[in-house]
C-alpha cells in the first residue's frame, strides 16, 4: 500500500520512517505546508514528494496527519471527503464543537479514522487492562495517573496548546477509558503555577490535578506538570479489591526512593515523550495498516470526542472552582 504524510516536523519525520519500515508499506508520499520541507525529508530518504495536500491524496491509500494541531480538522475534513482512510495525531480538532462536527462527517462517510492516543498501544497499559477486564483485580475502586514532563515545551506553543489538561492530561483520560473500560462522569480539578511566567501569559497552568469519577463509581486522581526534572514521568496504578498493578514502574521511574538500601530504579530515565513511547508509537501504526486493509479503528472519533469532554469539564472546573457534570460538556451526543 501506498501511505501518505502530511506534516514532516519532528513527529511526522519519525512517523515517515516508521512506516518506510513496515512490510505492508510500498511507499511513502510526503507533503506539508513547508514544500520545501517535505521535499528536504523525501531527498533524504528516498520518498516520493508531493506538492500539498491534494496532490497528496490524489495518489495514497491511505493518509497519515501529523501536521501542525491547528491543521487537523481542516486535514482530516478533505481526507474524509475524498475517502481516504485516515490516521490523524491528536486532537483531530481544536474544540469540542468541532470534534463533534468531524464526528458526525466521519461517520456519515463510513470512512475509517484512527485517531493517535498511543498509550492504547503501550505492552505496560494493554496488560494493566486485561488485569482490569479478566477480574483478577477484583473490584476497581481507585486509579492514579500522571504525566510529568522533563521539561516545558516553548513559550510561544502555549497559547496554541490548548492548555494543560486538553493538550497533556487527555491522554491519560483516553487511556482511563481504555483501562478500565469506565465513563468519566464528573470532574473537579485545579491548576498552579510555578514556573515560567509564559504561563500565566498564555492563559495556562504548568501544574495541574484532577478528581474523576466513574461511571461506577470508581475514582480517579490525575496529576501533570511540565517540570519534573527527574525525567518523564508517565504512569498509571489500578487498585482493585483483591490486588494492584501499575504502569511506567520501570529501571527508567523517575523517581528516587529514600528508603534505606534501596537501590531502585536503576535508571537510565527516559527524558521525553518520544523516547517512553517509542514501541508504542511504532505498534499504533502498524495496528493502522491493518484498518487501512479494511480493521475497525482501534481509537476513533468518537474516542477522541470523550476525552476531549473530559479535559474540557477539568478545564471548566479549574477556572469555576468547583464540579462538573462531564456528561453535559458540549451536549448530549
Amino acid at each position: 500500500m501506498r501511505i501518505g504524510l502530511a506534516g514532516t516536523g519532528r513527529i511526522g519525520a519519525f512517523h515517515a520512517s516508521t512506516l518506510a519500515a513496515l512490510d505492508k508499506v510500498d511507499e511513502v508520499v510526503v507533503a506539508d505546508a513547508l514544500p520545501e520541507t517535505a521535499k528536504r525529508l523525501a531527498s533524504e530518504h528516498g520518498y516520493r514528494f508531493a506538492a500539498d495536500l491534494d496532490e497528496l491524496l490524489a495518489q495514497v491509500d491511505a493518509l497519515v496527519i501529523a501536521t501542525s494541531t491547528t491543521a487537523h480538522a481542516a486535514t482530516l475534513r478533505r481526507a474524509v471527503e475524498v475517502g481516504v482512510t485516515t490516521f490523524c495525531e491528536k486532537p483531530v480538532a481544536s474544540t469540542i464543537e468541532e470534534t463533534t462536527e468531524l464526528l458526525d462527517l466521519v461517520e456519515s462517510s463510513g470512512v475509517r479514522v484512527h485517531v493517535g492516543f498511543q498509550r492504547r498501544f503501550d505492552e505496560g497499559y494493554r496488560r494493566a487492562r486485561d488485569a482490569v477486564r479478566s477480574g483478577e483485580l477484583g473490584f476497581v475502586h481507585t486509579v492514579t495517573a500522571h504525566t510529568h514532563d522533563q521539561s516545558p515545551p516553548p513559550a510561544a506553543y502555549i497559547p496554541t496548546s490548548g492548555g494543560l489538561f486538553r493538550d497533556c492530561s487527555i491522554h491519560d483520560f483516553d487511556i482511563i477509558r481504555f483501562v478500565t473500560g469506565r465513563e468519566v462522569v464528573s470532574a473537579f480539578a485545579a491548576g498552579a503555577n510555578k514556573g515560567d511566567a509564559f504561563f500565566t501569559e498564555g492563559g495556562d497552568v504548568d501544574t495541574a490535578a484532577a478528581l474523576l469519577r466513574l461511571d461506577d463509581d470508581t475514582l480517579v486522581s490525575v496529576t501533570a506538570t511540565r517540570y519534573n526534572g527527574g525525567g518523564h514521568d508517565v504512569r498509571m496504578e489500578v487498585h482493585g479489591s483483591l490486588g494492584t498493578v501499575g504502569v511506567g514502574y520501570d529501571d527508567s521511574l523517575a523517581v528516587r526512593s529514600m528508603e534505606p538500601g534501596a537501590d531502585y530504579p536503576r535508571g537510565p530515565q527516559k527524558w521525553s515523550f518520544m523516547e517512553r513511547f517509542l514501541p508504542a508509537y511504532r505498534a499504533e501504526l502498524t495496528a493502522f495498516t491493518e484498518v487501512v486493509a479494511g480493521a475497525p479503528s482501534p481509537c476513533t472519533v468518537a474516542d477522541a470526542l470523550a476525552a476531549f469532554r473530559i479535559a474540557d469539564a477539568c478545564e471548566l472546573s479549574r477556572l469555576k472552582g468547583e464540579p462538573v457534570d462531564v456528561t453535559a460538556i458540549g451536549g448530549a451526543r
